[in-house]
């Protein structure tokens, strides 16, 4: 089933909003959603988490057999090829690099790369608002650093609604001065635990160079 691919790919572009804002009488800011639900926008505010040091080893696993590379900045990403298709944007310019499939499964990843450096908990929080364009209810529930090949990351963890459907984010994101990554995958939120071992075993070939 495919169904995730067109809903979720939404999220990464800038200009789709799926909730407009409004005020009532009183003065409040409500969210006003397609489906013609609302709240306040004070409820959508997002605690900001500390961010622990997670001591675990999260390295290239052993069966990732082959390596993709970004053209815009210093980072690769070790995957298996045997369970995972890969499609490399025909556009050098796009924010989205490569798009990853799970061959068996309702599982996706993408890399969005820039040229730019950004301060690694600002780019959080820009992915954090991107979500919440398409998916007002977005909401961080777990954000930690990882030393992941040597290098310190954030990993961070989101869930939100669209068009009825639950959806959850993992991904590692990283900046220095050859540029950021955004290195995320992404499924229906049910189903994150039967694909758990996929996403660490793909996240954790993230390497930088």
């Amino acid at each position: 089933m495919k169904l995730y691919i067109p809903l979720l790919l939404c999220f990464f572009s800038l200009h789709v909003s799926a909730a407009q804002k409004g005020v009532t009488e009183e003065g409040d800011v409500v969210i006003l959603n397609d489906d013609g639900t609302w709240f306040y926008e004070q409820d959508n505010v997002t605690e900001e988490l500390e961010i622990e040091i997670n001591p675990g080893v999260f390295n290239t696993p052993k069966t990732s057999n082959f390596v993709l590379k970004s053209k815009k900045n210093n980072a690769t990403f070790a995957i298996n090829s045997k369970k995972w298709t890969f499609e490399k944007s025909s556009n050098d310019d796009a924010a989205i690099e490569y798009s990853l499939t799970l061959k068996a499964g309702d599982l996706y990843a993408r890399v969005i790369t820039e040229r730019i450096q950004i301060n690694t908990k600002e780019l959080t929080e820009i992915a954090l608002d991107n979500a919440k364009d398409v998916a007002p209810n977005t909401k961080v529930i777990k954000k930690e650093y990882r030393i992941v090949n040597g290098k310190k990351m954030i990993y961070m963890e989101m869930v939100g609604t669209m068009k009825g459907i639950d959806f959850q984010y993992l991904g590692y994101y990283y900046s220095d001065t050859s540029g950021s990554t955004q290195y995320v995958t992404f499924t229906g939120a049910s189903l994150v635990e039967k694909y758990r071992n996929e996403v660490d075993d793909l996240l954790n070939g993230f390497v930088m160079e």
